[in-house]
């Protein structure tokens, strides 16, 4: 296994890996089919060594008809992560769980002496992933976050054109997500749409998990990848689905480096799924990339120079970081930044209902969604100009007590 990143030197127990593929456990079969799916296709580097789920594989509704359910049952299957490692520790352990269990099943793993591939966001509160920090850096173990746009090269293309002046200072960087999600979504699992559960954080808002990626490329983007990287931070989160948290709301944060960085996001669009955008606006130009295809425009005296960009797997960087101390793409420690966000939509107060009128409603039963009418101009306004919604007077805003926090 290995020393913490950064560190340079590889862990001794991985002397061997040149003849073995490392060995890689599975934590939750919902979003996990995903991992799965990866280490089967990174079969020579990487062995699928168990699942952890709490139903039984072979009777589980989500597996039926999946090209994985072979795979997984042909491996072993254990009710919780001290079973797997009373059975066996494996090289990884790939968490794939609600949110408000990261904390312990993270702990849990650098204790035992895994490495950790974590699905974001990383944790519920800024506290428990300071405290993760610290104890990965004791256990000298590596946690990797499914911070999957990090592993894009447009996102790396765009933050080289940036430190070297192509688009000249930058003033401002802006993100837009647009996408929506039916009554279907938030009634999947107990904690989904919620921002506590029994006592505990969850924080599954459209900021802090479906559109964190937005977020968090921007972030990157400006530069801010630690805690210590973000100043102080505005939040204006709106709902429309009957949900205790945000699917519709701004945000803006400074950079001690004195870059502003606004996203507009929203979950109640009127068209389906739309690639988001990060933008860099500089003094001599600007550019736009869609992450989740990794394209890249550089904008310059109004040409368009567009590129296309290949995806590192977040994975294979992770098993490549145990062998041969290659420096991990989305390490815990460097995403800090997108926790400070988190922290503050935490903080601050509960997001304010839509009012009805500025709601319609599509589709039926558990299939149906909320529109809110023109909501991805107000978006794209969010990230053109570093305003808020209620800033900008968005029609859903309300008076004196709008929903913002600020949170230094």
């Amino acid at each position: 296994m290995t020393t913490p990143a950064g560190s340079g030197r590889p862990d001794p127990a991985a002397r061997d890996a040149g003849s073995r593929p490392l060995t890689a456990a599975v934590v939750g079969l919902g979003y996990g089919r995903n991992h799965v799916a990866e280490i089967l296709r990174l079969g020579g580097h990487v062995r699928l060594a168990g699942v952890v789920d709490p139903i039984e594989p072979s009777a589980d509704p989500r597996l039926a008809g999946s090209p994985l359910r072979d795979e997984i049952l042909a491996v072993p299957h254990h009710a919780s992560l001290d079973e797997l490692f009373a059975h066996e520790v494996p090289d990884i352990v790939a968490i794939a769980t609600p949110i408000h269990t990261h904390h312990a099943l993270v702990r849990r793993a650098l204790a035992a002496g895994a490495h950790v591939l974590l699905e974001k966001p990383p944790t519920a509160t800024l506290a428990e992933h300071a405290d993760l920090v610290e104890a990965a850096a004791v256990a000298q173990r590596a946690v990797q976050v499914g911070f999957q746009a990090r592993g894009g090269h447009g996102l790396r293309a765009a933050r080289d054109a940036i430190v070297s002046g192509r688009i000249g200072e930058v003033t401002r960087i802006g993100a837009v997500g647009t996408w929506t999600r039916d009554r279907a979504y938030y009634r999947r699992a107990a904690w989904a749409g919620r921002r506590t559960l029994d006592g505990h954080a969850v924080m599954d808002g459209v900021l802090t998990n479906p559109l964190a990626h937005a977020v968090d490329a921007a972030l990157a983007l400006a530069g801010a990848l630690r805690a210590a990287d973000v100043g102080d931070v505005v939040v204006d989160p709106w709902h429309a689905h009957d949900i205790e948290a945000d699917d519709t709301s701004a945000v803006r944060a400074s950079t001690t480096a004195g870059v502003a960085v606004a996203a507009g996001l929203t979950l109640c669009a009127s068209r389906e799924e739309a690639a988001p955008v990060v933008i860099a606006h500089g003094t001599q130009g600007s550019l736009r990339l869609r992450y989740s295809t990794d394209r890249l425009a550089l904008i310059r005296d109004g040409e368009v120079a567009e590129s296309a960009h290949r995806r590192d797997s977040l994975l294979r960087n992770l098993v490549d970081h145990i062998r041969y101390a290659t420096p991990l793409i989305a390490p815990l420690a460097e995403t800090g930044a997108f926790a400070r966000v988190l922290e503050a939509v935490r903080t601050g107060p509960a997001p304010g209902a839509i009012p009805a009128r500025h709601v319609e409603w599509t589709g039926s039963g558990a299939r149906a969604r909320p529109v809110v009418p023109d909501v991805e101009r107000w978006c794209a306004e969010v990230a053109r100009t570093g305003r808020t919604f209620t800033e900008l007077g968005a029609p859903w805003t309300r008076g004196p007590a709008q929903p913002t926090d600020r949170s230094g």
